[in-house]
């Protein structure tokens, strides 16, 4: 069966603010001694993502 993946483009700022909440949410985990397993997946996925190239569209100039 195939997957859906799912693109989510964040900024600088968003990008900040997801690992941070990622990072409180282990760091919450680990205080009450659960399994961190999905969340540090998550969290190196998201920190490791890659940037995306913004594509330049070219101006058509009427002939």
């Amino acid at each position: 069966m195939k997957q859906n993946a799912r693109v989510l483009n964040l900024d600088h700022y968003e990008h900040g603010i997801m690992v941070h909440a990622l990072h409180a949410l282990r760091n919450d985990l680990i205080g009450e001694k659960r399994p961190t397993d999905a969340v540090d997946d998550l969290l190196l996925k998201t920190i490791e993502a890659p940037y995306q190239k913004h594509k330049r569209w070219k101006r058509h100039e009427a002939r």
